[in-house]
């Protein structure tokens, strides 16, 4: 269970027990009205990984700009492999896009998978600026990245079956990584209108006809 969201069900409800009687509610009923938040928190993280608390933050307010980050991880991704000259499939942007389409995710695209298990280091430094182009966005945006997890661990796959040491992997990384960030702060505009272009067909509980 993420000890955040008991730290947010406590902190609400510990607000409510002292304000509630002021307002005529019972502690009886705030006691009840924790317990079942708890156990609702339990039963979400276990089986549905915690997917129901992300669909429910991206309805509430704020979710849009929750939506809005995630969108940006998934344009940076787009614009690059599109100027590397990679075939792109859809991008999903919100938990329920990615649940209608049967993943567990908060945001994806769909890239083609590369061509041979050990790939020459051009091809690998192509994967490696095309992978951390999501987080790339995120910096160049909010000034900081908190998606990717997946991005790493496929591009530390990739370069794992390559051959290359773990010293010219990293190396390797980081300046892609630069490469990128420099490449989309100098194609901003582009970016922008790409994250806008997703976000406008993200769905969430509120607006559960979009998305596509």
């Amino acid at each position: 269970m993420n000890p955040n969201r008991i730290a947010l069900v406590v902190a609400v409800f510990s607000g409510t027990a002292v304000l509630g009687p002021m307002v005529g509610v019972s502690p009886a009923w705030i006691t009840v009205a924790v317990i079942s938040a708890l156990v609702m928190v339990s039963v979400d993280a276990a089986a549905w990984n915690g997917r129901g608390g992300h669909l429910l933050a991206e309805a509430l307010p704020g979710g849009q700009e929750r939506l809005r980050r995630i969108a940006v991880h998934e344009a940076g991704h787009r614009l690059l492999a599109s100027h590397e000259g990679m075939e792109l499939g859809d991008s999903l942007v919100g938990s329920l896009a990615c649940l209608r389409a049967g993943y567990d995710a908060c945001g994806r695209t769909t890239l083609p998978l590369p061509a041979s298990s050990k790939l020459p280091l051009e091809e690998l430094r192509r994967w490696s600026r095309v992978l951390l182009a999501g987080m790339a966005a995120e910096q160049v945006v909010h000034g900081g990245s908190d998606g990717g997890m997946d991005d790493r661990q496929l591009l530390g796959r990739i370069w794992g079956l390559s051959g290359q040491s773990a010293q010219i992997a990293q190396l390797e990384q980081r300046r892609a990584r630069r490469e990128v960030e420099q490449w989309l702060e100098q194609n901003r505009s582009a970016l922008d209108q790409e994250c806008e272009s997703l976000l406008s067909q993200a769905p969430s509980l509120l607006r559960p006809g979009h998305g596509r």
